[in-house]
This record gives structure tokens, sequence and C-alpha cells, in this order.
């Protein structure tokens, strides 16, 4: 969820919320994270739950692409862009973690 704010916040600002298209795609990749993350967890199934969490990676990369796409047209200068991208790459080994885990059970 911190992630989620911190990319409202940064496509928030500047070009960057001028950009609709780039903007509004990595405010939904931010929240497919969280969204796919929160609907896994409340499926009936280890199996199921790590679809849905190989759903979120996915989407992880996707914002991690936008967010490149984002710091070469300026709209985030290089140290805002090394910390979001530090913070999808924690969260994504996070996730594959709770995979690597479902998967032993």
């Amino acid at each position: 969820m911190v992630l989620v704010g911190r990319v409202y916040e940064e496509t928030g600002k500047g070009s960057f919320r001028r950009d609709f298209s780039l903007r509004d795609q990595t405010r939904r990749a931010g929240i497919s994270i969280a969204l796919n993350i929160a609907e896994g967890s409340a499926r009936r199934t280890d199996k199921e739950f790590a679809q849905f969490l190989f759903v979120a990676l996915g989407s992880a990369a996707e914002l991690k692409a936008a967010f490149y796409i984002a710091k070469d047209q300026r709209y985030v200068d290089e140290q805002t862009f090394l910390k979001l991208y530090e913070q999808i790459e924690e969260i994504s080994r996070m996730i594959s973690g709770l995979v690597k885990y479902l998967r032993q059970q």
C-alpha cells in the first residue's frame, strides 16, 4: 500500500500528471500489485493464491518499465527513480518468496 501511495504521489507531479496515458497505466500497474495480492489471499487454495501472486509480479515488472519511461521523459529524476525501483524490487522479492513458500506446502 505504501508503494501505491508513492505511485500516486509521483504520477501527480509536473509533466507526469499531464501524460494521461502513462500516468493512468502506471497507476493501474501499482494498484494491480496490491489488488492481486489481496484477491489471491482470499482464495481457497495455495495454488490459486500463487496464480494471483504471479499476476502481481507481472504488474511489478510493468511498473518498473513505466518508471523507466518516466525517467527517460524526465518526469522523475534519477534519485526518485532509483528509490522507486528498489521499492518495487523489494516487493517483487517478497512476493517471490511467498510463492516459493506456497509451493512447498
